[in-house]
């Protein structure tokens, strides 16, 4: 039986729209104050400067990028670097923070006190600060260019970065990578809704035409070995000191934070589950990815949402290290246009977006897995 809804008279309506007209003048006032005191200043508010261009270099990217760009390609591709720092960070802290959490949990001694030790000391240092740190270690730490250290063949550690052996794919290869990408996007989809029969199938079928159009197409594979030159080294791949810092420092700060989650989770299913799978016959392997973890899951999904867009907003500290993410890029342009509240204003939507959209996709997986779909 519905319940009816009681009748609301002005003394519930008066006060929210007191709040609401009191807002709503704040918000006039600081408006007003703003526009005044840039025309004061001969400023006018406007969108236009993303049109002009760039004339500012942007030292690594993962978009082609030159001066001759506009400030509007100039603010896409810091995103680009942003979107792939984040999403890094994510998966490595998240795979780092799961075995630091079962050493804590574990009843080995040594094992729980390094690795408590460590989460202590991580958690208790300001992220910026760690970042100088590793950044200050790759540059002092690591020899020079001309005496690269080559602990690996293929693999060299400079003070300018770390150089490694990359395998590309002759010939045109953009057919095979598009069926392949649709094909496992396809299998993902199939998976998420619970067909893995049909996810079997898909991956098979990627299989098969990748395979068939790598060989209709006659593409290989050849390797890139760099090379020292002169000053420095050419060919390959080289991860530069200040993305290295902003990387490994963020990782290691953010997998403290997951352990303790993924500790949280494990330590929240009643202990009668373990000794129930043991009285099943259960090894503890068995009973911990059987048994534990799915209903551990339950209590790791909801904090892993905050903790991972927290990574997303810590990923603005790559500006301290020098490299040039989102909020590098806008500053710099800032700095060559004087449009600082139009550059703060597009920093704070884009980061809204990107954080809402990590919202939005955790709370659809913590939906499934409260639903026992994981």
């Amino acid at each position: 039986m519905r319940r009816r809804r009681a009748a609301r008279g002005w003394g519930w309506w008066l006060p929210q729209v007191a709040l609401l007209l009191a807002l709503a003048g704040l918000v006039l006032v600081v408006a007003r104050t703003v526009s005044d005191n840039m025309e004061r200043q001969d400023m006018v508010l406007s969108l236009g400067f993303l049109r002009s261009t760039a004339e500012f270099p942007i030292a690594e990217s993962f978009l082609a990028y030159a001066p001759g760009d506009t400030i509007a390609w100039a603010f896409v591709v810091g995103l680009g670097n942003s979107i792939a720092l984040t999403l890094l960070i994510i998966v490595l802290s998240t795979m780092a923070g799961v075995p630091i959490a079962l050493a804590r949990h574990s009843g080995h001694m040594l094992a729980r006190t390094l690795a408590g030790g460590f989460v202590d000391l991580v958690r208790n240092v300001p992220l910026v600060v760690q970042l100088l740190f590793w950044y200050g270690v790759i540059l002092m730490a690591f020899p020079p260019a001309r005496a690269a250290a080559q602990p690996l063949p293929g693999l060299f550690l400079t003070n300018r970065g770390i150089t490694v052996t990359t395998v590309g794919i002759t010939g045109t290869a953009l057919p095979m990578i598009v069926t392949v990408l649709g094909g496992l996007t396809l299998t993902l989809i199939t998976a998420w809704r619970g067909h893995l029969h049909k996810a079997s199938l898909c991956t098979l079928g990627t299989i098969v035409a990748g395979s068939a159009l790598w060989i209709v197409l006659d593409l290989g594979l050849a390797r890139d070995v760099p090379h020292f030159d002169r000053f420095n080294f050419t060919g390959g791949l080289t991860l530069t000191p200040e993305f290295v810092a902003v990387l490994w420092g963020s990782v290691i700060y953010a997998s403290a934070f997951a352990a303790e989650i993924v500790r949280g989770g494990l330590d929240g299913v009643p202990r009668g589950q373990w000794e129930a799978s043991r009285a099943l016959g259960l090894s503890k392997r068995q009973s911990l990815r059987l048994v534990i973890v799915p209903q551990a899951l339950r209590m790791i999904v909801p904090p892993m949402n905050s903790q991972f867009i927290t990574i997303l907003k810590n990923s603005t500290l790559a500006l301290v290290v020098g490299y040039p993410d989102l909020n590098f890029v806008a500053n710099t342009a800032i700095n060559h246009t004087g449009q600082g509240l139009e550059g703060v204003a597009i920093l704070m939507l884009v980061f809204f977006t990107l954080a809402s959209a990590i919202s939005l996709a955790m709370n659809r997986l913590n939906a499934r897995v409260q639903r026992g779909g994981a």
